[in-house]
């Protein structure tokens, strides 16, 4: 069986044309009921011809995950625990915030991969391990689970105005499919979202990271969490595999079209990374490059290995960066008392299932 949802425009109207031998406009229709209008059968879709929707029932499904469970967050933010059709498990993040104008504008973390094979120390989704790729079909289909639950089903005004790949797993290390979810994503007959409200975030993996900026797909992240390479190694060993010097130096050369910048995260560790040397370093670091510093402070993780930040010292750390110039924010933490901040994300299939039991 085809999975539909993991097919992209072209590939759809191929299928659409080649396979059942229907005119192209049908691959529009078709498209059009599944990012649009959120069907989860062939059978909804109502202007498409009896004879089509019956051989699409045939060759083709439509595979939402499950929601497992929602946990909700004081401040509003909900994590929803996804199983996938092969059993994995897999979690995204809906973040609410009110807009000046106080309407509701949401954004959503989404994960590209089960686990990850990074294993940053401070991270609790590196504590499990890689366990595989997720398709571009699955990685869009958190998108669609979130907009059907909070009936967002307005194309041009959506709720959800923002997307992130910050969740589980290193997108680069998945970028075929995170290439072919940014693309369907794009696509005005679907959920149209700009590149501007799309974000991957990476820790630094030099294959992929030219590929990604030449798409124009998307806005780039990058995870530094130190000022210089030993203490990168340290607390980020794989990812400083590539060293920071020469991660800095294609940065330098990254494309970037006119108002845009690279993000940088800074993650502040107590005691490790968030002292006033530290913040000159980085200050010098980052001065380097066309971008903006997003501050965090660290979130407890199962690890326990880090304390978080004091408030005198993300205090000082901030004026002495803005005193050199750079611009930092101070990124609130939204739903640290449900494990869905930064680096706090981790399904447990064991305990999971136990949980069932």
């Amino acid at each position: 069986m085809i999975d539909i949802l993991n097919l992209t425009f072209p590939e759809l109207e191929r299928f659409i044309v080649e396979d059942l031998g229907q005119p192209k406009f049908r691959a529009a229709q078709v498209w059009q009921w599944i990012w649009q209008k959120h069907a989860t059968s062939f059978d909804a879709m109502t202007d498409v011809s009896k004879q089509l929707r019956a051989k699409l029932a045939e060759v083709a499904e439509i595979v939402l995950p499950e929601i497992v469970t929602v946990q909700t967050s004081s401040d509003g933010t909900e994590k929803l625990l996804l199983r996938l059709r092969d059993g994995a498990l897999v979690e995204t993040v809906i973040l609410p915030s009110t807009g000046q104008d106080g309407s509701v504008r949401i954004a959503q973390c989404v994960s590209s991969q089960i686990g990850c094979a990074m294993g940053c120390t401070f991270c609790s989704t590196g504590t499990m391990g890689f366990i595989r790729n997720m398709t571009a079909g699955e990685i869009l289909s958190q998108v669609l689970v979130a907009r059907m639950r909070l009936g967002d089903n307005r194309i041009d005004h959506p709720i959800i105005r923002n997307l992130v790949f910050m969740g589980m797993g290193e997108p680069l290390l998945n970028l075929r499919e995170t290439t072919r979810a940014l693309e369907m994503l794009n696509h005005d007959k679907g959920m149209d979202f700009s590149p501007r409200r799309i974000t991957v975030s990476t820790c630094g993996i030099k294959a992929g990271l030219r590929e990604l900026g030449d798409s124009g797909l998307a806005f780039l992240a990058v995870s530094l969490h130190a000022p210089n390479q030993d203490l990168r190694a340290k607390i980020m060993p794989k990812a400083a595999n590539w060293h920071l010097d020469d991660l800095m130096a294609t940065l330098e050369s990254y494309p970037l079209k006119t108002r845009e910048h690279i993000t940088f995260e800074y993650l502040l560790l107590g005691g490790v990374n968030d002292q006033p040397e530290h913040a000159r370093e980085l200050a010098k670091l980052v001065s380097r490059v066309k971008g903006k510093l997003n501050l965090i402070a660290y979130n407890p993780s199962e690890t326990q290995l880090y304390k978080a930040p004091t408030e005198a010292d993300i205090l000082a750390f901030e004026k002495i960066l803005w005193s050199k110039g750079v611009t930092a924010i101070l990124r609130k933490s939204k739903g640290q008392d449900i494990k869905a901040a930064c680096g706090q994300l981790k399904s447990d299939w064991e305990r999971e299932k136990g949980d069932e039991e």
